[in-house]
Parts: structure tokens; C-alpha cells; sequence
């Protein structure tokens, strides 16, 4: 009889305690969803046009601003609204929302707004269609790859939430735009510029390897899933630093290697080994996403100890975007592997950076540490945070 009084007890304790977990969970994924609701709300505010579903891409707006990451001497010229790029990140926050809350107002701001905005930007008028990196009322402009393998990707995403064929239409529809952007020049791959073909980059190959697995996912198409593990492939064999295992930014036809390593070229490659390890069940892969994910860890955080004595790995000061996109391959080796460390580290960043990264219209610098402060800050930079707070609540879920 003892023993069994002390069973029930246990088992009383253990429930309590379940509970209580589950209670913590709820309460700290409310919690991230209202940061991404309340960051989405304050870059509609500072960013949006009354005019129009466009943004402008700096607040404070300064019609004068001149952007430094096309290919031609459009970055020269002084534009009133956001390039595509920038434009286009407020799509994957607002799909991240919508999948953490399944809240219809977040549907309604995809379709009526998001993507109502986005059309502007779409270029038939040279075939494949495909979107430009500016609006259609202005002189025509470049089509970047990789801009439109982010979209693709997006659309993708948002197929498999609600499985309407619109979207997978235009998923499928920006896949024929990537393919033409591919050759046999340097065995493969894919360039970042339709008017600029010199150089093929990580960050237009890595995710149309992701692209394509999606695309398998929500298809069962093979010819997908073909077609990913071969851009893959070719960016591992061409991009890879075997040193560290991370990736450069890109190789011209020379053969000349740009060796700057950026985030989301790391972090798009953990996330296709991460899925190939999931559809092949290869342990290869699976060892390769560790790997980087490993090396992402030791590059691109610092040792930080904040002023009440907490140390934590920091996120150093980079592009916040390719951080929000490293952050995609760490959760999906999460999804496979349950190791915590990585995503206990990104929880601990955005804990701090909620506290000591956003001015007082809610709007975040670039430092993750909060000392320096930005005099003017990027939509993009906005839509990050947004799209990340969204993810991390998914976690809690």
C-alpha cells in the first residue's frame, strides 16, 4: 500500500509538472508572437505608403538613398520605394506569422497586401516571367536569381500551409525563371544576375537546392528533387571552404573565388543537407549539416557577457536577413536531430535584442548587442526580426 501511495504521488508531481511546462510553453510562444506581430505592425508604420502596398525601404525616408547591392548602375540611382529584395522579406515574415498564429487577418494581409504589392514588381515583358528587383512603372530593371528564389521558396512555404494551387502556380512558375539562369559554364550551376552573367553564387545556388526540395515536397515531383540534389551538389563541389566547411560568395568564370562567407550561404546549405537527410535518410548529409551548423556557430557569434553577468554566444554584427535565413537551417537540423544549443542560443539573441536592439518606435537596429544605433534603418532588417520571433514561436508550439 505504501508503495503504491508513493506511485500515485509521482504521478501527481509528474502531471503538476507537465502542466506547468506546457503552461511556460504557451506563455513564451504567446510571447514571441506578439514580438513578430508588434515588429510587422511597426515596420507597416514607419515603412508603409499610403499610396500604394509598396514601403520604402529606409525610415527615416530618404528619397536620396542609393543602394549598394545590385549589379549594374541602378544601384547609382535614387529610387522612392524598396527594391524587390527588401520588399520581398516582408512575405516570409508574414507567412511565419500566419503558420505560428493560423490567424486569417495574417492570410488577408498576405493576399491583399503583401503579395498585392509584390505583382508590382513582376516582369512579363521578357520571358521566363519572372520578378524584376524594381517596379514595373519605373525604367525596366535587373532580375537577380537569388531574388526570386527567395520568393519561390516563399510561395512554396505557403502552398503547403493551405494547399492552394495559386501559389503553388507561382512557385513553379519562378522555378522556370531559375533554370534558365543555369548552364553548362563551369559544370553547372546557377548565376545571380540575368544581365550579368560572370558569376555564379552561393546565395542564388544553395537555396534553389532548398527551393527544389520544397518543390518535391509539394509536388512528389522527382524531377525536383533531381534537380535540387544536383545544384547541391555543384555548390558543394565548387563553394565549399573544406577547411570549415562554410561556403564563399561566389566563383566567376574564370574561376576566380570570391572567399567572403556570408550567413545565409551557410545556413541555406545546412538547410538542404537537413532536408536531404530527411528524404534520403543518408547519414552523409546528415554529417554535413552538422558540420556546418558547427562552423556557423564558431563564425558567426561571438563570447558576449551582458552588464548583469549572463554570457551567451552573440550573434555578431552582420546583415540581419542572411541571419534570419542561417536561422532556417538551424531549425531544420533542429527538427531532426532535438539538439538545443543552437536554438536555445538564437532564443537567448532575441531575447536580448527585444530588450537593447529597438528604438522607441519599436524599430530594430543592426547591433545585436544594442550599444551602436543606426541613424537610418532597413525594412528588411525589420522583416528579419519578424519572420524570426515567428519561427522561434513555432518551436514553442
Amino acid at each position: 500500500m505504501k508503495s503504491y501511495n508513493v506511485l500515485v504521488i509521482a504521478l501527481i508531481l509528474f502531471t503538476a509538472l507537465g502542466c506547468r511546462n506546457n503552461k511556460q510553453s504557451d506563455n513564451d510562444k504567446e510571447k514571441l508572437i506578439v514580438r513578430a506581430q508588434e515588429t510587422l505592425d511597426s515596420l507597416y508604420k514607419y515603412y508603409g505608403t499610403k499610396e500604394s502596398n509598396l514601403l520604402w525601404e529606409m525610415y527615416p525616408f530618404n528619397e536620396e538613398h542609393k543602394v549598394t547591392y545590385l549589379a549594374s548602375e541602378q544601384k547609382n540611382v535614387s529610387n522612392q520605394y524598396a527594391f524587390l529584395w527588401p520588399y520581398s522579406g516582408t512575405f516570409s515574415a508574414v507567412n511565419a506569422i500566419i503558420e505560428a498564429t493560423n490567424d486569417s487577418k495574417y492570410k488577408q494581409i498576405l493576399d491583399n497586401r503583401v503579395l498585392a504589392g509584390l505583382e508590382e514588381y513582376f516582369d512579363t515583358t521578357r520571358q521566363p516571367a519572372a520578378y524584376a528587383s524594381y517596379i514595373n512603372s519605373a525604367p525596366p530593371s535587373d532580375r537577380f536569381y537569388d531574388d526570386n528564389v527567395w520568393l519561390g521558396i516563399d510561395f512554396s512555404d505557403i502552398y503547403m500551409q493551405t494547399k492552394e494551387d495559386k501559389y503553388l502556380h507561382k512557385a513553379k512558375l519562378i522555378w522556370e525563371f531559375i533554370l534558365s539562369g543555369k548552364d553548362d559554364k563551369l559544370g553547372g550551376g546557377i548565376y545571380w544576375c540575368e544581365q550579368n552573367k560572370g558569376s555564379k553564387h552561393s546565395c542564388s545556388n544553395a537555396p534553389a537546392a532548398v527551393y527544389a526540395f520544397k518543390l518535391f515536397e509539394a509536388t512528389a515531383d522527382s524531377t525536383y528533387f533531381e534537380q535540387g540534389k544536383s545544384i547541391y551538389e555543384w555548390t558543394y563541389k565548387n563553394l565549399r571552404d573544406s577547411t570549415d566547411n562554410l561556403y564563399y560568395d561566389n566563383i566567376n568564370l574564370e574561376g576566380g573565388i570570391d572567399k567572403a562567407k556570408y550567413a545565409y550561404n551557410s545556413g541555406q546549405m545546412l538547410q538542404a543537407a537537413a532536408l536531404l537527410y530527411k528524404l534520403t535518410k543518408e547519414d552523409q548529409y546528415l554529417k554535413t549539416a552538422r558540420d556546418i551548423a558547427e562552423s556557423c556557430y564558431s563564425y558567426f557569434f561571438n563570447d558576449f557577457e551582458t552588464p548583469e553577468g549572463d554570457k551567451f554566444r552573440m550573434l555578431k554584427k552582420r546583415d540581419i536577413w542572411f541571419t534570419a535565413v542561417m536561422f532556417r537551417g538551424f531549425i531544420e537540423l533542429y527538427k531532426i536531430d532535438n539538439n538545443t544549443i543552437y536554438i536555445d542560443t538564437f532564443r537567448k539573441n532575441l531575447d536580448y535584442a527585444w530588450n537593447h536592439m529597438r528604438d522607441e518606435n519599436g524599430l530594430f537596429n543592426s547591433d545585436w548587442s544594442g550599444e551602436v544605433k543606426d541613424e537610418s534603418k532597413w525594412v528588411l532588417t525589420q522583416a528579419a526580426m519578424a519572420e524570426m520571433y515567428a519561427r522561434l514561436a513555432l518551436l514553442n508550439a
